[in-house]
């Protein structure tokens, strides 16, 4: 017969569970009622983040009560509010390098103290330390419409300016951030003309180009430009070369280039240069350009479809639907067929 375990038997067993009760592994569970929350912006080639908690007004008194004027807030709930910068950037004005910062604020009555720390993972602004303060600026309020839960945005984006605006309760507190962005992709291009990229002409004339069109690098962009034609001398490549050549003052030489550039053009690159041309207001150029591909390429479509629409462009809609009619009677394909018939019907 088999006997029971007696209770004493039992007892060191049980001890020996307990502490792996102890070591139990934390459960995941959801956040307090001020949930986390992340929100994020890119400006030319910088990423801006906030990531914070959101904290609720539930009927409560906010601003010189449950946030005391006067006195270093978080700017959120819980762990710091972190504002996250890949690259350097204004942030009030001030100059502030790459990376992550604490983000805290000084409220009043009426203008309000924005600080970045450099000290980001702390909780709250328990220990904020003014010594490790990256930048502090004023900013001023606005009274806007009622916002229950805290809420961070990114207004007003343009290619090399942001507003990080705070909203609660019925107040926004904007905060400016500007970015070199030009600045910024020019060493961008550089890293990366360094890597696999440098080893093709595509990556050199686009940088040449870019560079040119936003006036900035250009004596640089000129040896980029030349790099690629040494590369591949072709359409893309001298058009790269007249570009910077435009800009720095060499009209001249920027005119022969792209003649040069024009005889050595297959189909599809006149085309994009002829669109380039109408977007930029240059219609009879473009109608130039686009009469030049009909007479190289007579057997294509696509040239007269592109003429037809320069032609329309400056208010020829008897040339265009010629053009147009010669483009329907050779197109193949049923989607352009469809679109070039609702152009004529309509011109």
């Amino acid at each position: 017969m088999l006997r029971r375990p007696t209770l004493l038997l039992l007892i060191p067993f049980v001890l020996a569970a307990a502490p792996a009760y102890a070591q139990a592994p934390p459960l995941t569970l959801p956040d307090d009622p001020s949930q986390q929350a992340t929100a994020t912006q890119r400006i030319g080639l910088t990423d801006l983040t906030i990531s914070y908690h959101r904290p609720a007004v539930r009927g409560r008194q906010i601003w010189g009560t449950l946030v005391p004027y006067g006195e270093v807030w978080r700017a959120g709930a819980n762990e710091n509010t972190v504002l996250t910068l890949t690259s350097a950037a204004r942030v009030g004005g001030q100059e502030v390098p790459a990376g992550s910062y604490g983000l805290h604020m000084i409220p009043t009555a009426a203008d309000w103290t924005v600080i970045l720390s450099r000290e980001s993972t702390a909780w709250g602004s328990f220990f904020y330390d003014a010594k490790q303060d990256a930048v502090r600026f004023s900013v001023t309020p606005r009274t806007v419409d009622h916002q229950e839960h805290l809420a961070y945005a990114f207004d007003d984006p343009s290619a090399d300016s942001v507003i990080l605006t705070l909203r609660w309760e019925k107040l926004a507190v904007p905060i400016p951030i500007g970015v070199d962005t030009p600045a910024v992709v020019v060493e961008s291009l550089r890293r990366e003309l360094h890597g696999l990229p440098g080893f093709f002409w595509q990556s050199y004339a686009r940088a040449a180009t870019w560079s040119a069109r936003h006036d900035v690098n250009l004596e640089e962009a000129q040896a980029w430009a030349d790099r690629a034609i040494s590369m591949n001398r072709n359409f893309t490549t001298l058009r790269a070369k007249a570009a910077v050549l435009e800009k720095t003052g060499d009209a001249a030489g920027a005119t022969a280039l792209r003649e040069q550039a024009l005889t050595r053009a297959t189909e599809a690159e006149m085309n994009v240069y002829g669109y380039e041309l109408l977007q930029a207001g240059r219609i009879d150029q473009a109608i130039g350009v686009f009469r030049g591909n009909v007479d190289k390429y007579p057997e294509s479509w696509n040239v007269y479809d592109s003429l037809g629409e320069a032609l329309a462009a400056k208010g020829d809609k008897a040339a265009a639907r010629a053009q147009y009619e010669k483009a329907l009677s050779m197109v193949q394909d049923e989607t352009n067929r469809k679109r070039i018939q609702v152009i004529l019907a309509g011109l």
